[in-house]
């Protein structure tokens, strides 16, 4: 599906082997970090430990082009979080085909960039996405071409913003450019 920055392989966080099938498709391993995409900042609530200088931050930033990087609240499975740091990646995306269908859906999709193995910008065409992928997604939703930059990711789980991946988000407003 097409977000604010690029198209995302997502599914049902519900779904226990969705995990499992974004590994193999994008070749990456357990300890890769997985983005909740929410509508809106009460979701994140429910599923990250937000203190109130990080609510600031989230709330000055999104809805927007970044992926934050929180400590997780104990109601996800751990299936879902990074193996050692019991964190997940959190988002609300920019976008009114995404936003439209996580507010009809009313709980946050699992996903992550759909950049495959050995390509260095993400997919952006939907007609090259279906060629490509066909016996692997259930579905692609075409919105037309999208962007090639990720978002960008910010860890904020030890209390201080930290840079993990620059992308499409400005970096400046959280004193990291």
């Amino acid at each position: 599906m097409p977000t604010d920055c690029a198209y995302s392989i997502v599914g049902h966080m519900g779904d226990a082997g969705v995990l499992d099938r974004i590994r193999r498709i994008r070749g990456v391993d357990v300890s890769h970090h997985f983005t909740l995409m929410c509508r809106d900042l009460s979701e994140i609530a429910n599923l990250a430990r937000v203190d109130n200088a990080q609510f600031r931050l989230l709330k000055s930033s999104t809805p927007g082009a970044y992926t934050f990087i929180l400590q997780a609240t104990r109601e996800l499975p751990r299936r879902m979080l990074h193996p050692k740091r019991k964190t997940i990646g959190l988002r609300v995306p920019d976008h009114p085909v995404i936003s439209s269908l996580l507010e009809e859906l009313g709980e946050p999709l699992l996903g992550s960039t759909l950049l495959l193995p050995g390509e260095e910008l993400p997919l952006t065409d939907p007609e090259d996405i279906r060629e490509r992928l066909q016996h692997d997604l259930e579905l692609v939703l075409d919105a037309g071409p999208c962007g090639t930059i990720p978002t960008s990711v910010i860890d904020l789980s030890n209390g201080a913003p930290e840079l993990i991946r620059a992308g499409a988000g400005d970096l400046s407003r959280f004193g990291l450019d």
